[in-house]
């Protein structure tokens, strides 16, 4: 919400548990905001696991790499359109509507899922799923931080965050507890309607964020809430102080295509000050990307059978490690974010996850250097199902890595699954040759090898999580919620949550594409090395924001000596001027 400068380091994580149990109107706003959130983390990552179970029922997927990363990625495509759409949605029908009309995607997409034949109807779903997790990803935060008394803003902009990464520990729990039940992907997918309903008959009792109400001229109504908001002697402050906000803006515009969307993005593009934000809001969400999570949290089991693990349910039962780390790191942003600064914790957050990538990097290195021979003895021993591929006359000794990459599959030694194994596969012929090595007490892989170093990537796995959710996990989406004026911080939005998207998009689609073009070891060193051009971009483009009304932001990201990486200390000494 909108107030005068105050000291930004008493803005403190009990603060915000203090006015939630002396004003519970707030927590109540926030949190119906934020199932939208859990929407959008389950949705997103409800996949990782439910894909497993679908490449069990639907064979043209196990044989499709392409496939695969397509009813992955679909959820992304929808989700640019969402944003896009959802930016505009925001300002011209108000945030609440727009929470809304995401809960119904929501609904029709879990649906739809639920009960698709093939597989391009999952798809289609995805798609729906995607769109409202578009429409939520941008809407949610929007709507808490413009409903939020500006000293705890962080903190409840936090709790979407906390929310999102709980979504997807929820995920990964439903996943878990559906793959002894028949049906078992079917029930993972269809399941979202439920939070969806609830949030849509939440908000039906909730209002309209009152900054949209006041642009929108309904003055009477955000009173109204202000009064809930804020007590009864900091109210008229308030109002005064949004009525200014409101009428310099409305001053500022009238200008030819400022009223058109495609005006909009022009004006937004060609002025200073909103430029300077875009340009820091868009490379946030882009670096969020960029660092790799995705690949993490989409397909968290498949690289935890990269390691080493065959075991569907075990991949997913070990996959519940780093979305409860990523859920627990939500918790510690909301403790440090208005403590530390959104700039700060990005910035430490990347070095984290510079660190633990190029750790992953050599685990996975050392797992295909080490993994196991393929036996010549053992591969005849399964003679009617040898892979085409392997020739043990040829003199060239194959491991597991070269039968995996030949589209083959390995079966494991069953006295010692790191000794020599068979290397047989005919994707046509998946079940019998499965059937036969498993009903020798012998492990099956087609993803990853055997390999002692599983539980190292499963650590170093953790270590990227705890470094990453803290920081870039929540940061990016609290200053594209505050970096904006109230004029653009629609359309804004917007642009920042497509490029958000548009990132995630290329990221998921490309993934296991990649692992199997350059190896899994060099795919996390590619990401490594965004993460660096990230770190270094962040420090020279991101300001600060903690503690600093919108009013003021908007004034910092004006000033004709604008350097973001001095301006959180220049305003600061400017702030103890005026309280002298």
């Amino acid at each position: 919400m909108v107030g005068g400068p105050h000291k930004a380091d008493s803005t403190e994580f009990k603060e915000c548990l203090s006015l939630s149990f002396t004003r519970p109107y707030i927590l109540q706003l926030a949190l119906s905001a934020g199932i939208g959130g859990l929407l959008f983390g389950y949705d997103t990552g409800v996949i990782s696991g439910a894909l497993l179970y679908i490449r069990d029922d639907f064979k043209q997927v196990e044989r499709s790499t392409v496939l695969q990363e397509t009813i992955v990625s679909m959820a992304v495509a929808g989700a640019i359109v969402g944003a896009a759409f959802g930016g505009w949605m925001n300002d011209k029908f108000g945030r609440r509507l727009s929470i809304l009309f995401a809960d119904v995607l929501f609904f029709a997409g879990a649906i739809i899922m639920a009960a698709a034949p093939l597989p391009g109807i999952i798809i289609l779903g995805r798609i729906f799923v995607g769109l409202g997790v578009g429409m939520a990803s941008m809407t949610a935060p929007l709507y808490i931080s413009e409903a939020s008394p500006h000293k705890i803003r962080g903190a409840l902009v936090s709790l979407n965050g906390l929310l999102i990464t709980g979504g997807q520990f929820l995920s990964y729990l439903i996943n878990l507890a559906f793959t002894r039940v028949s049906g078992t992907w079917r029930w993972m997918l269809g399941i979202a309607g439920l939070p969806a309903l609830i949030q849509f008959f939440l908000m039906l009792m909730l209002p309209e964020s009152p900054r949209w109400l006041y642009r929108k001229d309904r003055k009477k109504d955000a009173e109204t809430i202000l009064k809930r908001i804020y007590p009864a002697d900091e109210v008229p402050r308030e109002l005064d102080l949004l009525r200014q906000s409101v009428e310099s803006e409305i001053a500022e515009e009238g200008t030819i295509g400022e009223y058109s969307l495609f005006g909009k993005v022009r004006k937004a593009w060609t002025t200073r000050m909103v430029r300077r934000g875009l340009v820091a809001g868009i490379l946030c969400q882009v670096a969020q990307q960029f660092c790799g999570i995705n690949t993490v949290m989409y397909y968290a089991p498949t690289i935890v059978q990269l390691a080493g693990y065959a075991s569907n349910s075990t991949a997913l039962a070990l996959s519940l490690i780093t979305s409860g780390l990523n859920a627990v790191g939500s918790i510690v942003s909301m403790y440090f974010v208005d403590r530390s600064g959104r700039r700060r914790l990005m910035i430490i957050s990347l070095c984290g996850i510079i660190l633990w990538l190029a750790v992953l990097s050599g685990v996975f290195y050392a797992a295909s250097v080490k993994s196991p021979d393929v036996g010549f003895m053992e591969t005849q021993h399964f003679s009617n199902f040898t892979c085409p591929a392997y020739n043990a006359a040829s003199g060239i000794q194959w491991r597991c890595v070269n039968c995996l990459k030949a589209e083959c599959s390995f079966c494991s030694n069953g006295d010692n699954k790191l000794l020599a194994g068979a290397c047989l596969a005919n994707p046509e012929a998946n079940e019998p040759m499965k059937h036969a090595c498993q009903s020798e007490h012998r492990d099956w892989y087609t993803q990853g090898c055997p390999s002692n170093f599983g539980w190292v990537a499963l650590l170093g796995l953790a270590a990227y999580i705890i470094s990453y959710s803290p920081g870039m996990g929540t940061a990016p989406w609290i200053v594209n919620s505050e970096i904006y004026p109230l004029r653009f911080r629609g359309i804004c939005g917007g642009m920042a949550a497509v490029a958000n998207w548009v990132s995630n998009l290329i990221v998921t689609q490309t993934f296991l594409s990649l692992t199997k073009a350059i190896g899994t070891a060099n795919t996390f060193v590619l990401f490594a090395c965004y993460s660096v051009v990230a770190l270094l971009l962040i420090f020279l483009f991101v300001p600060e924001t903690k503690g600093l009304p919108f009013e003021e932001v908007e004034k910092m990201m004006s000033d004709e000596n604008y350097k973001a990486w001095k301006t959180r200390s220049a305003y600061k000494k400017q702030h103890q001027l005026q309280e002298l």
